[in-house]
């Protein structure tokens, strides 16, 4: 299994790159590693909306919600969660939030 360090922390991850231990390993040092390789200069606000929704809706179902989903929650279109997280929802924004890779359409 591969290994990332990031600023003295090091995380387990599958080969795409998520966390094998998932929402146990996540933390906010976790979210800054995601930030940087995802050319994010800055988190904000609405980082953090979708990265609260994500985990929320992860503990709840067991699974990332569909792309429609997690639009219609935030209030942001799909136009503005590429703006947010440039390898989209699934990528970049469940990577962010500590989920599993998504299986189907995130």
């Amino acid at each position: 299994m591969a290994t990332i360090d990031h600023k003295g922390k090091t995380y387990e991850v599958d080969e795409d790159g998520f966390l094998s231990a998932g929402l146990s390993a996540w933390d906010e040092n976790w979210v800054d590693y995601v930030k940087d390789i995802e050319g994010i200069s800055t988190l904000t606000d609405e980082h953090w909306k979708c990265v609260n929704f994500l985990q929320d809706y992860y503990k709840k179902n067991g699974i990332a919600p569909m792309v429609r989903i997690f639009s219609k929650v935030t209030g942001y279109p799909l136009k503005k969660i590429y703006e947010l997280f440039p390898s989209g929802p699934g990528k970049g924004a469940c990577k962010m939030a500590g989920l599993p890779k998504p299986t189907g359409c995130v």
